[in-house]
């Protein structure tokens, strides 16, 4: 492994510093996995059992009744993709995830995740960190969703997720503003 072009490395040793011994053995527990588009990654009700680390590809987040869904996220590489919240507290999941392309992800699972826990005290401030901007990246896109119109989360996401609007399909988009392609469409003409 190039440490110095190995993306789910350079995350560690960035915002989460193992020793380098340590964080050698953490990405190499990692294994890769490859699912195809439409293919599903987490179902709802599910427990989630594993970290995930997408390489490569899209992956949208969203809830989902008999009637509709609702995304609620993407994800582009060198992100993690686990339901944090499922994967901490042994509860099943609410989301359901699914590969927007084609997708290759590493995963580690929650039994090898734990062993690097009590072996490495800096494993705990990766949970506490990772809970902290999950929830301060759910609070702004809660808020934002409710207090904002639709046209200017649109604008929102012009300025901050540029590469969702470049990569992600239009409809996909449509259902995270929680409107219609056909008005997104209208929102797009306005704004260009």
């Amino acid at each position: 492994m190039d440490t110095k072009t190995d993306q789910l490395y350079q995350f560690f040793i960035t915002e989460f510093p193992f020793n380098k011994e340590g964080l050698e053995l953490f990405v190499h527990s990692f294994e890769t996995k490859k699912y195809k588009k439409n293919q599903p990654i987490l179902h709802f009700g599910t427990t989630e059992k594993e970290l995930r680390f997408l390489d490569s590809g899209i992956i949208r987040e969203f809830y989902a009744n008999n009637e509709k869904e609702k995304n609620i996220d993407f994800f582009l590489a060198n992100e993690f993709v686990t339901d944090f919240y499922s994967f901490v507290s042994d509860k099943p999941t609410r989301k359901n995830q699914e590969c927007v392309t084609d997708v290759q992800i590493r995963t580690l699972s929650k039994e090898k995740f734990l062993h690097f826990l009590k072996e490495y005290t800096c494993g705990k401030l990766f949970v506490d960190e990772i809970f902290q901007r999950i929830i301060a990246k759910k609070e702004q896109d809660e808020f934002c969703q409710f207090i904002n119109t639709a046209e200017e989360n649109y604008k929102n996401l012009l300025q901050h997720k540029p590469l969702w609007l470049q990569q992600i399909p239009q409809y996909h988009i449509a259902s995270y503003l929680g409107i219609t392609p056909e008005t997104l469409s209208r929102i797009r003409k306005r704004i260009f």
